[in-house]
C-alpha cells in the first residue's frame, strides 16, 4: 500500500509494518500540467514579408500543430550540410561524453535496484593454531596443535518496509532520465550549432565576394582617375579621395577573411575534427534554400519536446523522491541475516553431519536521537522540492519566451530583409546614375565616392539580413525541440531516446 506524506508516527509500530507488504513514505511524483495556452504570441501569426529576387527572401508561413521533422536541417536542401551534420553526430566528443554519462546513470540505477534482493556471500577460512596446555584444549580431540577449516555462506536482507530503497531507485531512475535529456539537449545544441555555423560561413563568403567586387571596381576607377590626372582632367584631391575609398574597402576584407577562417575551424571542431585536418564542405548562401513552410507544434506539446524543460522536470522528480528517502531514514530499519557453514579439523570431515552450523537472526533499528539531523534533512528535502518546482516553472517560462522571441525575430527579419533589399537596389541604381553622370562630367568624384559607400553599406546590410533569416529559422527548430523524438536509433548516431522509456514519443512519456 502507498501512503502520501506519511509521518513517522503513522509507521512507527514495527509489528504493524511487518504485517503489510510495505509502504512507500513521502509524496508520489505527479508530472506538472502543461500551461493552458493556445499560442506562443499575443497576436495570431501570419505569413512573413517577402523580398523578391533575393536569396532567402521568400515568404514563410507557419503550420500550426505540425510535428517537427527529425532531420529538420534537410529543409535547407543542402547536401553538404546534411553530410556535415551526420558526421558531427557520429564524431562530436561532447555528444559521446553525454552518451557515456547516460550509460553511467543507467548502471547506477540498476545497481540501486540490487537492494531489492538478498545479499549472498561465501567465504572459506583456513587456519593452523596452537593453544596453551594450561588452558582447556579447543578441539574435542584434545590436540594442542590443530588445523581449522570453515566454509560459510552468509545471507542478509533488508526488507524495504517503508520504501526507502524504492524511493532511492525512483531517484536514481529520475537521475537517469535527467541525464538522458541532458544528452538530448547536447544533440539538439550540436545540430543547431552546425547549421548556424554553416549559415554564418555562407554569409561571410558572400560578404567577402561583394567586398572584393567593390575593391576591384574602386581600383578600376582609381586607374582611370590617375590617367585623367596626368592629362589634367582630374585633380589630386579627386585621386586622393578615391585612394582613400579603395583603402577603406580593402581594410574591411582581412576581418572577413579572419571570420571565415574561424567559422571553418568551428565547423571542424563541431564535427569532431582538428582545425588542421580541414573541412571538405563549403557553404554559399545561393546553395541554401530558406524553408517556406515552418511546422509549429502546439504549445501544450512544448514542455514535452524541450529537453531543458524535461531536465527540470526530472530534477523535480528527484527532489520529490528524496523527501521519501529523508522520511524513511527516520523510521525503523529491519535486517534479516542467516549463516550456514561447517567447521572441521580436516577437509575430509567438513561433510560430516555434526560439522555443520547455522544461525538465523533479525534486527530492528530505530533512530532515537541524532541531534535533530534527520528532522532537518527532511525539512531540507522539502525545501529542495519547492526550489525544483520554481526552477521547473522558470524553465517552462524561458522555453515559451524562446519560441516567442524566435517567431518575432522571423517576422522582423523578413521585414528588415525586404527593406535592405529595396535599399540595395536603390543604392545600385544611384551608383549607376552617378557613374554615368561622372563620365559625362555632370557629377564629381566625391559624389561617386558617396554613392559607392552607400552601395557597399546597403550590400552588407542585405547580406546580414539574409544571414539573420536563415539563422533564426534554424533557431525556431531548436526552440521547438528539434524533432529528436522522431529519429530512429540507427540514425541517432548513438543517441537512444527510447532506451528504458515507455515510448520515444514525447506525448507518451510517463
Amino acid at each position: 500500500m502507498i501512503l502520501r506524506d506519511i509521518s513517522a508516527r503513522h509507521c512507527a509500530i514495527p509489528t504493524l509494518a511487518l504485517l503489510v507488504a510495505g509502504c512507500t513514505v513521502g509524496p508520489n511524483f505527479v508530472r506538472p500540467a502543461a500551461p493552458d495556452v493556445t499560442r506562443y504570441t499575443q497576436a495570431p501569426l501570419g505569413p512573413t514579408a517577402s523580398a523578391p529576387n533575393v536569396a532567402g527572401g521568400e515568404s514563410q508561413r507557419f503550420l500550426d500543430g505540425q510535428d517537427i521533422p527529425a532531420g529538420w536541417w534537410e529543409l535547407f536542401e543542402s547536401p553538404p550540410l546534411n553530410v556535415l551534420v551526420e558526421r558531427a553526430l557520429k564524431a562530436n566528443p561532447d555528444l559521446k561524453a553525454a552518451e557515456a554519462a547516460l550509460t553511467a546513470a543507467h548502471e547506477n540505477m540498476l545497481a540501486q535496484r540490487g537492494g531489492y534482493f538478498p545479499a549472498v556471500s561465501a567465504s572459506f577460512a583456513a587456519s593452523r593454531s596452537k593453544t596453551s596446555a594450561e588452558l582447556s584444549p579447543t578441539p574435542n580431540s584434545g590436540a594442542l596443535l590443530f588445523n581449522l577449516f570453515t566454509p560459510e555462506v552468509s545471507v542478509s536482507f533488508l526488507p524495504d518496509v517503508f520504501g526507502l530503497n524504492r524511493r532511492l531507485v525512483e531517484s536514481m531512475a529520475a537521475t537517469e532520465q535527467q541525464t538522458r535529456f541532458e544528452l538530448t539537449a547536447t544533440y539538439l545544441a550540436l545540430t543547431a550549432n552546425v547549421v548556424v555555423a554553416a549559415i554564418q560561413e555562407a554569409g561571410v563568403r558572400e560578404q567577402i565576394r561583394t567586398t572584393r567586387e567593390l575593391i576591384a571596381s574602386g581600383e578600376k576607377s582609381l586607374d582611370v582617375l590617375r590617367q585623367q590626372q596626368t592629362r589634367g582632367y582630374a585633380s589630386r584631391l579627386d585621386v586622393a579621395a578615391q585612394e582613400a575609398q579603395v583603402a577603406q574597402a580593402s581594410a574591411t576584407l582581412p576581418p572577413l577573411l579572419k571570420q571565415l577562417a574561424q567559422q571553418r575551424d568551428l565547423l571542424a571542431a563541431l564535427s569532431g575534427a582538428l582545425a588542421s585536418e580541414g573541412l571538405p564542405e563549403q557553404f554559399e548562401l545561393s546553395q541554401l534554400k530558406l524553408p517556406q513552410e515552418l511546422p509549429l507544434s502546439v504549445p501544450s506539446r512544448l514542455i514535452e519536446q524541450r529537453p531543458d524543460v524535461r531536465q527540470a522536470e526530472e530534477n523535480l522528480h528527484i527532489a520529490s523522491a528524496q523527501i521519501g528517502v529523508a522520511v524513511a531514514n527516520r523510521l525503523p530499519s529491519f535486517t534479516i541475516t542467516a549463516d550456514v557453514g561447517a567447521s572441521a579439523l580436516t577437509l575430509g570431515s567438513l561433510t560430516a553431519s555434526d560439522a555443520g552450523f547455522s544461525d538465523l537472526g533479525a534486527q530492528v533499528t530505530q533512530p532515537i536521537f541524532q541531534g535533530g539531523a534527520l528532522m532537518h534533512k527532511e525539512r531540507a528535502a522539502r525545501a529542495a522540492r519547492l526550489q525544483a518546482q520554481q526552477q521547473y516553472r522558470s524553465a517552462v517560462i524561458a522555453a515559451f519566451q524562446n519560441v516567442a522571441d524566435t517567431l518575432a525575430a522571423l517576422e522582423h527579419d523578413a521585414e528588415a530583409l525586404r527593406a535592405s533589399a529595396a535599399s540595395t537596389e536603390a543604392a545600385r541604381v544611384t551608383l549607376d546614375v552617378v557613374r554615368a553622370q561622372q563620365r559625362a562630367g555632370y557629377a564629381s568624384y566625391l559624389q561617386l565616392l558617396g554613392a559607392e559607400q552607400a552601395y557597399q553599406s546597403a550590400l552588407n546590410a542585405q547580406v546580414q539580413g539574409q544571414i539573420n533569416r536563415y539563422a533564426d529559422t534554424a533557431a525556431l527548430f531548436q526552440a521547438l525541440g528539434g524533432g529528436w523524438w522522431n529519429r530512429s536509433d540507427e540514425r541517432m548516431g548513438g543517441l537512444h531516446p527510447e532506451r528504458n522509456l515507455q515510448s520515444a514519443r514525447p506525448h507518451e512519456l510517463r
